[in-house]
């Protein structure tokens, strides 16, 4: 058994035959030309023909998937009609009297490595979209049709090894693809039902291709790098989209126990397509929100695999976590953006940075405390060094022109802490409106609460907020007294304890006479042994892994 880790881009397991996929040969002859202006209407001739077959691309995807990630195949005709693309193009083609198709290769060459040199990773990620588009327009000048013609005929690249990456598969088999890399032209024209799963040397969790796996539902890991072998073809593999493990010829041990986890995870996909699509709600009418708990971008895809309503929790602090300096405000707002692009219309409620106590920081220079858990963490961190929260606050901002953001504060004990947070918020907001930035100018502002402070203020925080998301964890551990990092505790942590149910019970009703909802965003929301009780208090939100979505769905619905 040989054992890779890759980078995980889309939850799942697949077990099965691999197929690897030779790489294509984008190579093209460079040819001095005599007419130039004869080369330009042949360039702008295959730049139509290939705006009509991603028009056809857009609509199959949009049909299949839906709008929200057909807009991918609009991004790439608007690259193609873009003035300084065929500026460039054409500029080669006059300047150097050479050949369409290699003013092309060229063109993309140049596009490709100013998008890889920025700092976004979304923007890096567009290298590959230039690339897919610029291919598409070579094939076109060389003759090769494209798997998407309405005809139905495949030729050229569209094929390899028995793989018709137009929803045809020649042998009727299933296998995992291995491969350098794919364009998302290419993973978009997968038949599912002939593909296992995907793995490449190379590519991105940000890429449209990670995007577009899964949305598809389908395994995949990149990054392998040189442990891509072609040899591979044929071999048994078994892949873990989840933690980015390959492993190829795996021993009996293995091969055991990824059934016994597939098995597991197709009785959760029965589950998803029972209840997909329906509402959370009692047999009496109660409506309940469900959301899920996220820690990076990348899990926004597990949320929309579990069919949650929206996210309730993103921990922003992850973002911080790893990473050995500061994150800045371009690289917090391209995973916010990217969090909230992917989730569409869903809500995305985004928690301010949470460092200190169990979450420590080098780079943040925290002095050393006796008693972390009671000291300098999350919000007062924010409003002592507002520069860092500032930059926070911008990000957040930015992101929420492209979905439906919501911003949290953890650790709130005062009314006084709620106004200095939306002063610094008013000061991020008039420094974007100065730089005609775009952002949700009623963006909703809530609070968690985690303290019995906050439990106790709750009447007058609801004045300040739009809603409230309990965080239950902290709110048992400070409401008994219990060191929730303390093993020797956990008999007197009890989360169960009526002290901390009536916690709960008073924050909601105090949410409810002042017109805001409140909703858990703690371990608690998913108990199955407390839905009862959250129902009978009124709650509105519940927040959990996303795993936990569906038997929790299941469990109110049947109530």
């Amino acid at each position: 058994m040989r054992t890779i880790q890759g980078v995980s881009v889309s939850a799942g397991i697949a077990i099965g035959t691999v197929r690897v996929l030779a790489a294509v040969d984008y190579a093209v002859e460079r040819r001095l030309i005599d007419d130039p202006q004869a080369e330009m209407d042949r360039f702008r001739a295959a730049c139509d023909t290939a705006v009509a077959q991603l028009k056809q691309l857009r609509d199959n995807v949009a049909a299949e998937f839906g709008e929200n990630k057909a807009e991918l195949f609009d991004a790439h005709r608007l690259m193609l009609q873009d003035p300084d693309y065929a500026e460039c193009v054409e500029g080669l083609i006059a300047q150097d009297k050479v050949n369409a198709e290699f003013a092309v290769k060229s063109a993309a060459e140049q596009f490709a490595a100013m998008f890889a040199a920025m700092d976004s990773s979304t923007m890096q990620a567009r290298a590959a979209d230039v690339k897919d588009v610029s291919r598409r327009v070579m094939n076109v000048l060389q003759g090769k049709r494209d798997s998407t013609a309405q005809d139905g005929s495949v030729q050229g690249d569209a094929v390899q090894n028995g793989i018709v990456q137009n929803g045809i598969a020649q042998n009727g088999e299933s296998h995992i693809i291995f491969a350098e890399d794919l364009a998302p032209s290419d993973t978009a024209q997968l038949d599912r039902a002939k593909v296992l799963g995907l793995v490449t040397a190379k590519g991105s969790a940000n890429s449209h291709t990670a995007i577009l796996a899964r949305t598809m539902g389908l395994p995949a890991i990149t990054g392998i790098g040189d442990a891509f072998d072609p040899a591979d073809d044929g071999h048994v593999a078994v892949i873990d989209g989840t933690s980015g493990a390959v492993f190829v010829d795996p021993d009996e041990a293995t091969l055991t126990e990824y059934r016994r986890r597939k098995a597991e995870a197709e009785e959760h996909l029965s589950l998803l397509r029972k209840l997909k699509g329906k509402p959370t709600e009692t047999k009496s009418g109660q409506r309940v929100h469900l959301y899920a708990n996220i820690s990076r971008p990348s899990d926004a895809a597990a949320v929309l695999a579990n069919d949650a309503e929206g996210i309730g929790l993103f921990r922003s602090e992850f973002l911080y976590l790893e990473r050995e300096d500061w994150p800045t405000e371009e690289f917090q707002f391209d995973a916010y953006g990217q969090v909230a692009q992917e989730m569409g219309d869903r809500p995305v409620i985004i928690r301010t940075l949470d460092i200190g106590a169990d979450k420590q920081v080098d780079y943040f220079n925290l002095s050393h405390e006796d008693n972390p858990a009671l000291g300098y963490r999350a919000i007062r961190i924010c409003l002592t060094r507002p520069e860092i929260f500032k930059v926070q606050l911008r990000a957040l901002l930015r992101a929420s022109a492209y979905g439906n953001i919501a911003i949290m504060l953890p650790m709130i004990t005062s009314v006084q802490e709620v106004r200095d947070a939306k002063r610094i918020l008013e000061e991020a907001k008039s420094e974007l409106r100065g730089e005609r930035i775009d952002f949700n100018e009623s963006i909703q502002i809530g609070v968690m609460i985690e303290t019995p402070a906050s439990v106790i203020m709750a009447d007058e925080l609801a004045a300040e907020v739009d809603f409230f998301s309990i965080g239950t964890n902290d709110l048992t551990q400070y409401t008994l007294a219990c060191d929730r990092q303390n093993p020797s505790l956990e008999r007197f942590a009890d989360p169960h304890s009526p002290a901390v149910l009536r916690m709960i019970q008073m924050t909601i009703e105090a949410a409810h006479r002042h017109g805001i909802w409140c909703g858990i965003c703690g371990e608690l929301g998913a108990d199955l042994s407390l839905t009862d009780t959250f129902l009978r208090l009124g709650i509105d939100e519940l927040s959990v892994s996303p795993t936990s979505v569906l038997p929790l769905r299941n469990v109110i619905r049947n109530h």
